[in-house]
């Protein structure tokens, strides 16, 4: 597919990254000096957050008129099957907050609900996972692909548990469960990095519980441009929509789909 053209000529990737460095200077600017409030049960927002959404906003506004924006912080935009992009400002709100450098900035173009266009960014190291629907992935302008690990046993997992206490719950019981077989089990509280790390081969598998559309939505085509797969937990597809997704190394992946198959069997 052709990805659009913005009104100042440049193309959707130049715009989106863009977007990611003026992203990378507010965050930059902001991380460890930030006003932090409330946003719900153990979530928060900072200034950060609506500022940096703000700017990305302002300049895809700009650039594509036509298209939908939608972002978290201040849920701008509905819902689109044209043209609509889907920004998480910084997603690790709670580490950024808390100046822990685990956090992210994602944004994506999706067409007809599926992602065409994704790139995350870790603004602190500097490194940035980019796919384009059918150019592969890239890491840092290299190309880059999901681990070639063949088994749990052998690999390093991440887990997050998002907000939803009954999910999250049930997500620790479930690593609970795989850590005596696996390499190492990490939870580190930002979802976009985590698909990102798949996609780069840094991690062999991701899961988090409690997703929203601007969580996965960069996650969905960079995982599966680096040649992963990202389902459902009951193994179906997953999509804007998925709530509770497992990412991950092919082989990896379905392994662990299938543990989770078997647990909820057992239920």
């Amino acid at each position: 597919m052709e990805l659009p053209v913005g009104s100042s000529g440049r193309d959707a990737v130049t715009i989106a990254r863009a977007c990611a460095e003026r992203a990378v200077e507010q965050i930059r600017a902001s991380f460890r000096r930030v006003t932090v409030t409330a946003k719900g049960d153990k979530n928060v927002v900072t200034e950060a957050d609506v500022a940096v959404e703000r700017l990305v906003t302002a300049i895809l506004r700009e650039e594509f008129p036509s298209h939908v924006v939608l972002s978290e912080e201040e849920a701008s935009g509905s819902w689109s099957d044209d043209w609509m992009w889907v920004c998480d400002p910084i997603d690790g709100t709670k580490n950024f907050s808390q100046g822990i450098p685990h956090f992210g900035f994602s944004i994506a173009l999706c067409f007809a609900g599926k992602a065409v266009l994704g790139l995350t960014v870790h603004p602190l190291l500097g490194w940035e996972v980019l796919a384009v629907q059918g150019q592969g992935c890239t890491f840092n302008g290299e190309p880059t692909s999901v681990s070639s690990r063949q088994s749990i046993r052998d690999s390093v997992l991440s887990f997050d548990l998002g907000y939803d206490s009954d999910a999250g719950t049930a997500q620790l019981a479930l690593a609970a469960s795989i850590w005596p077989n696996v390499q190492s089990v990490r939870i580190t509280g930002s979802a976009t990095l985590g698909f990102a790390y798949v996609a780069a081969g840094l991690w062999d598998a991701y899961s988090h519980a409690d997703l929203c559309p601007w969580d996965i939505a960069a996650g969905l085509i960079l995982v599966t441009e680096a040649g992963g797969l990202i389902s459902a937990m009951d193994g179906s597809p997953a999509n804007l929509h998925t709530r509770h997704s497992v990412a991950g190394a092919p082989a990896v992946q379905r392994e662990l789909v299938s543990i989770v198959q078997a647990r909820a069997a057992r239920a």
